[in-house]
């Protein structure tokens, strides 16, 4: 046995790892946890819009997945089925909450009046993804940030896909009013 459980220099896949932590194996869903975490802690943050609540939310997830392990259908990805886990948590975790209010983005968000200082892109990206509603964020992340096709993201939020495709398109176009001053400064230079 080596590091979490890997079998001398084997590597398991999530779902050989899900499977063995159900035949009870005390060390593979440490493993599949470590393997996702970052992922699964960034994809709390940009849903929960709190750095403490994304914490809680991710560990309510990870305990949901540790018990309920043995329901996983194996009908999509492991880690699609943890990114679905951990993007529940988070919804349920903002409805119980209520503090969160979403507010609209104003006409003039994000307009730097000096163009010549330096804006850390990613943060500015990571504010304006906070602005957006729950709903259209979770969508947009999976789709634009992690990758997950139409489907494979309404499946997860257990909603239409043409649900997802406005939800994003919505996303899309605030993040493109609220990111325009990057545009015109590309422009400048």
């Amino acid at each position: 046995m080596g590091t979490f459980g890997e079998q001398a220099g084997r590597h398991r896949s999530d779902a050989d790892l899900l499977a063995a932590h159900v035949a009870g194996d005390r060390y593979a869903f440490e493993e599949l946890f470590y393997r996702h975490r970052r992922q699964l802690y960034r994809l709390a943050r940009l849903t929960s819009r709190n750095p403490d609540d994304a914490a809680d939310a991710l560990q309510d997830a990870m305990l949901s997945a540790h018990r309920r392990a043995h329901t996983f259908r194996h009908d999509s990805s492991v880690s699609s089925w943890l990114y679905r886990i951990v993007v529940n948590a988070c919804l349920d975790r903002l409805r119980r909450n209520k503090s969160h209010v979403t507010t609209p983005l104003p006409d003039d968000a994000l307009l730097v009046g000096d163009a010549t200082s330096l804006v850390d892109t990613a943060i500015v990206v990571e504010r304006a993804l906070m602005r957006l509603p729950v709903e259209q964020r979770a969508a947009v992340v999976a789709v634009d940030m992690q990758g997950y096709s139409i489907a494979e993201t309404a499946d997860m939020l257990g909603v239409p896909q043409g649900t997802i495709k406005s939800r994003c398109a919505r996303a899309r176009s605030k993040l493109a009013e609220a990111l325009e001053c990057f545009d015109s400064r590309a422009g400048a230079r």
